[in-house]
């Protein structure tokens, strides 16, 4: 995904772990993406993919805050260099700054895109405030109105935090509101550092198993609760099932029913591997993935390589593979591994009860929901294996989905 304004944002979410990133730059330009490097961008990323469609991950910090003329170029770019193939385009926007001229922008072009909202306003509001302090939720549904207006394709992203997991239904059935057919639910998984660190950055970097400090880092308190995600995805995968297969889709039971069907989960957590979704810098430089922008994963500069030999290099196809090479003895025994994977290795800083490190702080929550829809998903993929709809899952009664096998292991997560 590209950052062409870096961390720059007009909102202070309290929870946002990207604003810091500020601090790696100190005072090197004023984090807008250089025409030079744009264009190097888009030339490079279209040569080095494979396929016939080509997608753009435009996020930050804010986007809107360079305008859409710098949009405009990266299109042109875009067209200058497709060779043939099709352009596709994803724009992540926290909806503030939304006018007419970007929505029409986005229907002339065919982006995609990306709203954060997390819930009705008291929800959304407790850490989603600009500058100011102020709260941001009339503004963002303004913008929502612009794109519905003007015919925009869009999605939503939630982060579940703290305050908003314990109204999970709530919280769907707002998104389900306002229009959301595509939801995407991001834990919030923070921890303040032990030490600062030499980039002064206060978050925590991810932890390395040989990095004993990054083990005692504290979680915010606005992180999500283990078990209060695990409550979350299951209150709401229980109504999903019921009343909306087919027609809402959640990106955690889509990646949910893959797993069960022994295919590609299709987002990197819930694979066995990752290492595949870099990050780009306003400047070029390219990181690991943007969980991971630390000196340590910084994986070279787009002026002074290209992005296909970043991508392939050494470095980062051990970074891809250390996913499912340091996963615990535990999680390999898991009756779950298959669906999780140890989801993130961001989130592995915990211990399993029998001291290794490596076990994911959302384990609980994780091994909670996914027991929980086991039977369903096995109803589900039945059904796609038979070339029928899994949204005829909703006229079945539950005594003919297909029985549940998974079984939890004793002892139970301690969490």
């Amino acid at each position: 995904m590209t950052k062409p304004i870096g961390s720059k944002c007009n909102l202070d979410c309290t929870y946002c772990f990207y604003l810091e990133k500020e601090r790696l730059y100190g005072d090197a330009g004023n984090f807008r993406m250089t025409p030079e490097v744009l264009e190097t961008y888009v030339r490079d990323y279209i040569a080095a993919q494979p396929g016939p469609t080509v997608s753009f991950a435009w996020q930050g910090g804010e986007p809107t805050l360079l305008g859409v003329e710098f949009f405009r170029q990266a299109v042109a770019l875009q067209a200058r260099y497709a060779n043939g193939k099709t352009i596709e385009n994803a724009f992540q926007t926290n909806g503030v700054l939304l006018d007419d001229e970007w929505a029409q922008f986005f229907v002339q072009h065919g982006f995609l895109v990306g709203l954060s909202i997390d819930g009705p306003a008291h929800l959304h509001d407790a850490y989603r405030v600009d500058r100011g302090g102020r709260p941001t939720f009339d503004r963002v549904m303004t913008g929502l109105q612009l794109l519905k207006k003007h015919g925009v394709a869009f999605n939503t992203l939630t982060t579940v935090h703290r305050k908003n997991s314990a109204h999970a239904l709530e919280v769907y059935r707002f998104l389900r509101e306002i229009g959301s057919g595509y939801i995407q639910f991001i834990p919030i998984v923070e921890r303040n550092a032990a030490t600062t660190s030499e980039e002064t950055l206060w978050l925590a970097p991810p932890p390395d198993h040989e990095d004993a400090a990054a083990l005692d880092a504290q979680v915010t308190p606005w992180s999500v609760r283990p078990a209060e995600y695990g409550d979350f995805l299951s209150r709401i995968f229980d109504e999903w099932v019921q009343h909306d297969v087919g027609r809402v889709f959640v990106q955690h039971f889509d990646a949910a029913l893959a797993n069960w069907m022994g295919q590609p989960a299709g987002i990197c957590v819930f694979s066995a591997n990752c290492g595949r979704a870099l990050a780009v810098e306003h400047n070029g430089d390219v990181y690991s993935c943007d969980h991971y922008v630390y000196p340590r994963y910084k994986l070279g500069n787009l002026l002074n390589a290209s992005l296909a030999s970043l991508v392939d290099s050494p470095t980062q196809r051990a970074f891809g593979q250390a996913k499912s090479a340091t996963l615990p003895r535990a999680c390999r025994e898991c009756p779950v591994q298959f669906a999780c994977h140890g989801e993130c290795p961001k989130h592995r800083f915990l211990r399993t009860p029998d001291g290794e490190p490596g076990l994911n702080y959302l384990c609980a929550g994780y091994k909670k929901f996914f027991l929980h829809v086991d039977s369903p998903m096995r109803t589900m993929a039945a059904l796609l294996a038979t070339r029928q709809p899994p949204a005829k899952i909703m006229q079945l009664p539950r005594a003919k989905w297909v029985p549940a096998r998974l079984k939890r292991k004793s002892p139970a997560a301690p969490f």
